[in-house]
């Protein structure tokens, strides 16, 4: 198989999932048939939040209008993959001259049989790191050194092969979720065993820490809590399970005292995180009849919870803000995303699978500026797809499949700077300490001064 078509599969291929949620790499197929006697979530009724003709436009009112970002601060800690519960930084002081420090390899990296999806974390000075067959490793933030490594896949008959899964840090233990059907938490100094819980169904993505629980999301759209001290389950909540999905995986993400789960039926809830009842849920799903595509909802990006809102988008063509509170669409852009939005300051930023960075207003979603990052690539299968981004000491930072990390000018969206990470990037970088770090495909963890 082609390098390209490997990394295609690892950020796009779709999931038969049958009702068993038999996740092994063995049996992963695009094409594969849902059960027929199963019920489908798509079969259900859902009403198009916004026309089909509607097109993703630059608002006159405010072409070449500005507005405030925050100026950058610190970031001592990445914990989670969505960064530190509760706290949302807009402009991270990182990166400010904008180039690689150091690279170092972290284990085994994507192929045809196995993909890296898990993103970094960082706290205490160290990054932790997965690689695609469940080896994780701790490394000195400052100078890229290797503190400890630990292979924690325990091969069956069954899970000979797998993939996903990801890390979270909290009060000094590093939490862990993987396709081999397990969470664990581990002593984060030292890489220490501390419990292991097996679950029915593998989890590709990675988990979310709060209220002394670990949360996850399986492949058959499960939402299960485990106690962080014991690994024993507390509760799980059953969403809809989608026939196919993207392999690319999102996490929970704590918001006070709930937690905003993206499943992969497109449905965006907010669930009590002290026992997993519901308390809102809306569906961001624009499906188009002549686009099968369209069909597939997966939220693959993280929500982000920022002043009142969620922010998120969906695979089949939505984007939007939505009340934290009540679960309220305040507004929705017709945008394919399947990366995390970054809002600071009066705006919002997102990524579309088709190269375009977009700013846009965060009280009412209007247009300030669309940058296409493929503009002049001519052949469709040549076109990168961008990952993040991320707002770094006042530049707006995506990295690609095709190796790079591009910086835009916040305000204009002009590109500043363009860097070689050495490897596809599918997953946007996280800040700490003053350096951006990335994982690549390729398996090399990547720090940007």
């Amino acid at each position: 198989m082609k390098a390209r078509t490997a990394l295609a599969l690892a950020a796009l291929a779709l999931i038969g999932v049958s009702a068993a949620g038999c996740g092994t790499v063995s049996k992963i197929n695009p094409f594969h048939k849902a059960d027929e006697n199963k019920v489908k979530a798509a079969e259900g009724e859902r009403i198009p939040l916004i026309a089909f003709n509607q097109k993703l436009e630059v608002s006159e009112a405010l072409r070449g209008q500005s507005f405030y970002l925050p100026d950058p601060q610190p970031v001592t800690g990445w914990p989670q993959p969505f960064g530190t519960p509760d706290v949302w930084i807009e402009n991270v002081a990182a990166a400010k001259d904008f180039r690689v420090a150091w690279k170092h390899g972290i284990g085994e990296s994507s192929n045809r049989e196995r993909h890296l999806t898990s993103p970094p974390v960082g706290a205490d000075g160290k990054i932790f790191v997965m690689d695609a067959e469940a080896h994780v490793s701790a490394y000195d933030a400052s100078s890229g050194a290797r503190l400890w490594s630990k292979d924690m896949a325990e091969r069956t008959k069954n899970d000979r092969e797998a993939f996903g899964g990801g890390l979270a840090f909290d009060s000094g233990k590093l939490f862990m979720t993987s396709g081999f059907r397990f969470v664990a938490a581990m002593d984060a100094s030292t890489g220490k065993l501390l419990w292991r819980t097996n679950t029915d169904s593998p989890i590709h993505d990675a988990p979310a820490v709060t209220s002394g629980l670990v949360m996850a999301i399986n492949v058959d759209d499960d939402l299960e809590a485990y106690n962080s001290q014991t690994g024993a389950q507390d509760w799980t909540y059953q969403a809809l399970t989608e026939p196919a999905r993207i392999l690319k995986a999102s996490s929970p993400v704590p918001a006070g005292e709930a937690v905003i789960a993206p499943f992969a039926s497109g449905e965006l809830m907010a669930l009590h995180a002290a026992n997993g009842n519901a308390e809102w849920s809306v569906t961001l799903s624009r499906t188009n009849r002549t686009n099968a595509i369209s069909e597939i909802r997966d939220i693959a990006g993280r929500p982000v919870v920022f002043s009142g809102a969620v922010f998120a988008g969906s695979h089949s063509g939505l984007f939007a803000s939505v009340d934290l509170r009540t679960g309220q669409l305040r507004w929705t852009l017709p945008i394919t995303t399947i990366a995390t939005p970054w809002p600071a300051g009066d705006v919002v930023y997102v990524v579309s699978m088709a190269g375009e960075v977009i700013c846009a207003s965060r009280d009412n979603g209007q247009v300030y500026w669309i940058t296409d990052l493929n503009k002049n690539v001519k052949k469709k299968k040549q076109r990168a797809l961008y990952f993040g981004p991320v707002l770094a000491s006042g530049r707006l930072v995506v990295v690609s499949d095709r190796g790079k990390a591009v910086a835009l000018d916040p305000k204009t969206g002009a590109v500043k700077s363009t860097i070689d990470i050495g490897g596809a990037a599918l997953m946007g970088p996280i800040a700490m300490n003053g350096m951006l770090y990335v994982v690549t495909d390729k398996a090399e963890l990547v720090a940007i001064r």
